[in-house]
């Protein structure tokens, strides 16, 4: 099975702003941000999402990327 992977990280980086200044922009709690940034979630809301492409003036894709994962042996 895939899986997706997050970029937030690297789209901070790029746009030179901290969690701090995105949690403001974006209206999340900073943990919760965090937690977005280390991959430690499994679900985000399209409000949430489109909040942080704003807040980047970054796409969807630019955050989230697919990487299909190797097919189960026993699945086939």
């Amino acid at each position: 099975m895939g899986k997706i992977i997050l970029r937030l990280d690297r789209m901070m980086a790029d746009r030179k702003m901290s969690l701090n200044e995105l949690s403001e922009k974006v209206g999340v709690a900073n943990v919760n941000l965090s937690k977005l940034k280390n991959g430690h979630i499994s679900a985000i809301r399209f409000s949430t999402l489109i909040a942080i492409c704003e807040a980047l003036d970054c796409q969807p894709g630019d955050i989230l990327e697919y990487a299909p994962g190797e097919e189960d042996p026993a699945q086939k």
